[in-house]
């Protein structure tokens, strides 16, 4: 379907969200409620970033010259994510299964579902938005060394086993959506699911949660809730290091984690509500 009305053009997620489905030209026209939504989250954290995230996301941002006041159509992020890594966009509904997930981060595209959260979910939704994924993750991908670990752990998860996708989406966990890093000028955020979050930005470089140097084997052993603050961040030493383990056999390191086994979670369990 490929109705440029936005009222004909939408698919329901299983949660309710509704994604918009771009016209045959690929644009999505945008509802005035919805441009009013994300000038109210980047007016939000924009205020929030300086000396919270790290420099090559700051970078990223400016390259991509993101609208205060209205939706990016996913053209104009692609042309810049195309020129300096070699990364595009793709258009999905919603939440979309491990298959679909690891074969597009595998080709160098990054899914985005074209919907936005209600004035009434600022704070926080069941299933990432396009804010969450436009803002959060796309200005790390003009990085070549984050760009390339999110390539590569794409083709990784591709080729393995439901068990293994587990681990694997633990570590994605631990680094793409919820890392930290070091810096000369001191501790910084790169994870996407932080710098999308302004309570997740403030409390991350609190005194709340721990912070552990980032191992990948204690990484994929550490399991997560997707609906709380994180308990604990793991810190990378410099974000080369995700280019570095692009290179090392990741398999190896999750079969010993599964060896291992997980370690004990740092928070009560999920309400069956809640879970994902």
């Amino acid at each position: 379907m490929t109705s440029s009305n936005p009222h004909l053009s939408d698919v329901a997620s299983k949660t309710g969200y509704r994604a918009r489905l771009p016209d045959e030209n690929g644009y999505i026209d945008w509802p005035e409620q919805d441009n009013a939504t994300w000038q109210t989250l980047m007016q939000r954290q924009l205020g929030m970033l300086e000396g919270r995230v790290c420099q090559e996301y700051l970078d990223g941002l400016e390259r991509l010259a993101l609208p205060e006041d209205r939706i990016p159509q996913l053209a104009d992020i692609d042309r810049v994510l195309q020129a300096a890594t070699g990364w595009q966009t793709a258009q999905v509904p919603a939440l979309i299964p491990f298959d679909t997930f690891f074969k597009l981060l595998a080709n160098r595209r990054f899914p985005v579902a074209t919907f936005i959260r209600t004035p009434e979910e600022l704070d926080y939704l069941k299933e990432p938005d396009i804010f969450h994924e436009i803002f959060g993750h796309c200005p790390m991908l003009t990085n070549p060394a984050f760009a390339e670990f999110t390539a590569t752990y794409g083709r990784l998860g591709l080729a393995a086993e439901p068990k293994e996708r587990v681990y694997l989406a633990r570590l994605y966990w631990m680094t793409v959506e919820f890392g930290l890093v070091d810096t000369p000028a001191g501790r910084r955020i790169y994870g996407g699911g932080i710098i999308s979050s302004p309570k997740e930005t403030l409390h991350a470089l609190s005194d709340t949660p721990e912070h552990l140097p980032f191992d990948p084997i204690e990484a994929l052993r550490t399991p997560y809730r997707i609906d709380i603050l994180q308990p604990l961040y793991y810190v990378l030493d410099d974000l080369t290091t995700l280019h570095d383990l692009s290179q090392q056999d990741i398999m190896a390191m999750v079969h010993r984690a599964m060896e291992l086994g997980l370690h004990e979670p740092r928070f009560e369990p999920a309400p069956k509500a809640a879970k994902a």
